[in-house]
Order: C-alpha cells, then sequence, then structure tokens
C-alpha cells in the first residue's frame, strides 16, 4: 500500500476534534505554551480559538501529538504534505525539524503574521462553485483582492481587507457563487504578508534544518529535497497563493491509494475527494481511536 498524510491549516478548530487523541508530553506542552490547562475548554470561546496567536501553535502541536500517536501503528506514508501553518506539522513529520521546533516556529509565523495585520487588517474568503469568469471579474474590479489559495477551478479562497472582502462576498453570491467568510483574521498567502514572509524568513536562517526523509510537497507544489528549500518555501508561502490543487496532483502522482487528513474537519479530505475522487480520503477528526485509523490505513 502507498498513503498520502496531509495536515489540515486553521479555521475548522473546534472543542471535539480528534476526539481519540490522548494527553502526552507534547499536548501538554501545547497547553504550557499557550497558558491553558484543558485546551478543549478553551475552543469553547470562539474567540480564542480564532486567534493567530492560539490557533497556530495549538493546531501545529496537536497535529504533531496526533501523528506521533498515529505512527506506531502504521507503515510510513508514500508522501506528505501541509495545508497552510499544516505545513509546519507537515515540514516536521518528514524529519525537516522536530516537534519542539516546529511549535517555536508557529508562534514566531503567527506573531510576524500579527504585526502585519495591525497595520493592515485582513481576512479571508472562501469561494466555491465560482466560475472562473465570475473570479476574474472579482479580482479585477478590485485591487484589494487576492488569490490566498487555490483549491480547484472553481474554488478559491481570497485574501484581502475586511471592506474589500464583503464587497466580494455580496459580488459572488449574486453571481451565484458559494461565499463564507473563514475564521482567520489575516489576509494569509497574500502580498499583505510580505513583511511577515521576510520577518519568517530571518528566523529560519537561523535554524539547522534537515533534508526530509520522506517525499515532501510545498504549498507551492514543489518538491522539498534540501533543507534551504525548506527555509525557502516555508517563508515563501505566508505571502504567496497556496497552490492545493496542484499539491494534490503531485500526491495523486506518487500513486497513493488512500489519503489521511490529520488535524480539525475534513475539509481537505472532502477537496482530495472531490478532485481524485477514485483514491479514498478520510479525515482522522471522524476517528474515535488511533487503532480504527490504522486499520482503515492498512485494509486491503
Amino acid at each position: 500500500m502507498a498513503w498520502a498524510l496531509v495536515f489540515s491549516g486553521q479555521g475548522g478548530q473546534h472543542p471535539g476534534m480528534l476526539p481519540w487523541l490522548a494527553e502526552d508530553a507534547l499536548t501538554r506542552s501545547v497547553g504550557a505554551r499557550l497558558g491553558v490547562a484543558d485546551w478543549r475548554a478553551s475552543l469553547l470561546e470562539a474567540d480564542w480559538g480564532a486567534r493567530n496567536a492560539h490557533a497556530q501553535c495549538l493546531l501545529t502541536g496537536l497535529a504533531l501529538a496526533a501523528w506521533g500517536q498515529l505512527a506506531p501503528l502504521v507503515p510510513p506514508p508514500a508522501a506528505i504534505a501541509g495545508y497552510s501553518v499544516g505545513e509546519l506539522a507537515a515540514f516536521s513529520a518528514a524529519g525537516v525539524f522536530d516537534a519542539a521546533t516546529a511549535l517555536d516556529l508557529a508562534q514566531a509565523r503567527a506573531a510576524a503574521m500579527d504585526r502585519c495585520a495591525a497595520q493592515a487588517p485582513g481576512g479571508l474568503l472562501g469561494l466555491s462553485q465560482c466560475a472562473p469568469a465570475v473570479l476574474a471579474r472579482l479580482l479585477a474590479d478590485d485591487a484589494d483582492l487576492a488569490i490566498a489559495i487555490r483549491n480547484g477551478i472553481d474554488s478559491v479562497v481570497l485574501g484581502g481587507p475586511p471592506p474589500a472582502l464583503a464587497r466580494a462576498e455580496a459580488a459572488a453570491q449574486a453571481a451565484g457563487a458559494h461565499a463564507v467568510r473563514l475564521r482567520v483574521a489575516v489576509a494569509s498567502h497574500t502580498p499583505a504578508m510580505q513583511a511577515a514572509a521576510a520577518a519568517f524568513a530571518e528566523r529560519l536562517a537561523g535554524l539547522p534544518l534537515a533534508r526530509p526523509h520522506t517525499p515532501l510537497f510545498s504549498n507551492a507544489a514543489d518538491r522539498v529535497a534540501s533543507a534551504e528549500q525548506a527555509r525557502t518555501a516555508l517563508a515563501a508561502q505566508i505571502a504567496t497563493t497556496v497552490r492545493w490543487d496542484e499539491c494534490m496532483d503531485n500526491l495523486q502522482a506518487r500513486g497513493v491509494d488512500r489519503v489521511l487528513e490529520i488535524g480539525a474537519g475534513q475539509a481537505l479530505a472532502r477537496l482530495w475527494s472531490q478532485r481524485h475522487p477514485g483514491v479514498p480520503a478520510r479525515a482522522a477528526d471522524e476517528f474515535r481511536s488511533a487503532q480504527a485509523i490504522a486499520a482503515w490505513l492498512t485494509r486491503v
């Protein structure tokens, strides 16, 4: 068997996520960094979970804790990728750096992005069933908008300042598209984050990174084969479009026969099923135990 491992981004975090996740040293470390004794209770407060400083560290740590508890039960994945901040967990799972470094980077990444947002507030708008002509018109009509994430020909995430997103949301809905504001308070993956990308590049420059031990694909849809490529990719994605559609195609080209998403919700599993319906995909969030996940992954 050959399977792909993908790590979710932020936006879907909820108190009941990863119900099978056991408390361990890593989950306790995440709580200590965030100053909370019970992260599930903290997520009951929607505003707490939506803050970058909380969400990016929390999701990175919980994803790596989940992978650490699942990995001994399954064969190694044939390929790994992460969506947005999920790249930190993905790069760690592929051996580029350890979990403690991933948490350090999550906190540094969130802080750099929040500094940008303080100067120029922004956000994200998810569009689906959006005809290419409609998308082109939205972008042509408002120079403040940019494509933050590309999931498919009719599925994208736009980033920009709140007034521009409000205009785009109304126009997209009037044109028959489905539009929803995401629980992210910065215009991630757009030129508005260029200062954050530069700051994160400086942070990465001083770190000893390793070559991935598993085929690893970045949000630029390129394979990361060296420490220097990892450094460049992690910084660049903060201010450039996430090409998740191409990333999924590269994973599929590895000949995988199933895909597992680790993180909050099932967004990546759904996107995969829409693009490559012949290869089953499921989310760790929908299982009740690590053993059940392992049974699904290893089933012939």
